[in-house]
């Protein structure tokens, strides 16, 4: 007797455009509020009204415009992630998806989210612009800079200083965003995705040739070579983050052995067989990391509004940098 497998109908015919936007990973525009924060911590007063409409529009733009960028990703993906041991259940190469349909998807989501930003300023339009542009950049042949040991990370972790600044535009009459805050940002985020390749290439291991067809880049890379490379995001990340709290807020140096910390535990993560800095959309299960996160960032935003002159005094800008 033959089985007839039924084609899916209704409702389960969209569910699959549903799963490849990754709704479940818009939790990481969450580092789209630290640029707010900052932004607003360096204003006098706040028209409290206009940031909040500004603030409704500007997240909708940017989980749409991220939303684009994981459809290009599921679908251009999807020859690779056939050799890996869960990614190959996804939609794309499960068969669940219309390609055609998949690509209306990925422009539609970008034009859409492009367009709300511009009902805020010209300056969030062109912030969203270059993450979906990084989106493009990343994924697309024939530069597709994924396959790119070093550039993977450097252009997948562009991402973060880029929703810093739809964060900073969101906020009505924001100043120039500072460039080593950018920076350390960007460090910080080649860090956490660093590791990430680290913890796959350790869980893939004994996989050699599957490793290589899943990510080409792993041709080149090795445990030595990432963490060096991790060690020298870290390094630079708080190098910059340094120069920035030297430069525009002392208080915040306060915040280091936090930071310090939050780093450490996610390093420590990535050692872990089936790690969760695989899947950051899970992290939220982790209770340390949860609990230093939150400590961390409540400390900050209680640093960037709180004067401490005694701070002043004790790490006092040299007379030629003033």
């Amino acid at each position: 007797m033959t089985t007839v497998t039924p084609h899916p109908t209704g409702i389960h015919r969209v569910v699959p455009y549903i799963r490849i936007m990754r709704v479940d990973h818009w939790f990481k525009n969450v580092f789209v509020l630290p640029g707010m924060v900052v932004a607003m911590s360096s204003q006098s007063s706040i028209e409290w009204s206009s940031l909040l409409r500004n603030f409704i529009i500007g997240m909708a733009a940017v989980c749409l415009v991220a939303s684009s960028n994981y459809v290009i990703n599921e679908v251009l993906d999807a020859p690779f992630d056939l050799h890996h041991p869960i990614k190959k259940n996804r939609p794309v190469p499960s068969g669940l998806v219309n390609l055609k349909i998949a690509y209306l998807e990925w422009i539609a989501l970008m034009v859409i989210g492009l367009g709300l930003g511009a009902l805020v300023s010209a300056p969030l339009v062109l912030s969203l612009a270059g993450l979906w542009i990084a989106g493009c950049v990343y994924n697309i042949p024939p530069v597709r800079t994924k396959d790119v040991p070093y550039l993977d990370v450097l252009t997948e972790s562009i991402n973060n200083p880029l929703r810093m600044l739809v964060g900073w535009y969101i906020v009505p009459n924001s100043p120039t965003a500072p460039a080593s805050l950018l920076i350390s940002y960007w460090m910080i985020g080649c860090f956490f995705m660093g590791l990430k390749r680290f913890a796959e290439y350790r869980d893939m291991a004994d996989q050699r040739d599957e490793q290589i067809r899943y990510r080409k880049s792993f041709a080149v890379y090795n445990e030595q070579r990432l963490l060096v490379s991790i060690m020298f995001y870290a390094a630079s990340g708080m190098l910059f983050f340094g120069a920035f709290v030297q430069r525009y807020r002392i208080e915040l140096i306060l915040s280091f052995p936090l930071v310090a910390l939050v780093m450490a535990i996610y390093f420590k993560l990535a050692f872990q067989s089936s790690s969760p800095v695989e899947h950051p959309e899970k992290l939220y299960k982790e209770r340390g990391l949860m609990a230093a996160v939150i400590s961390c960032s409540a400390l900050m935003v209680v640093l960037l509004f709180v004067n401490i002159p005694v701070l002043m005094d004790m790490f006092p800008m040299s007379a030629w940098n003033r």
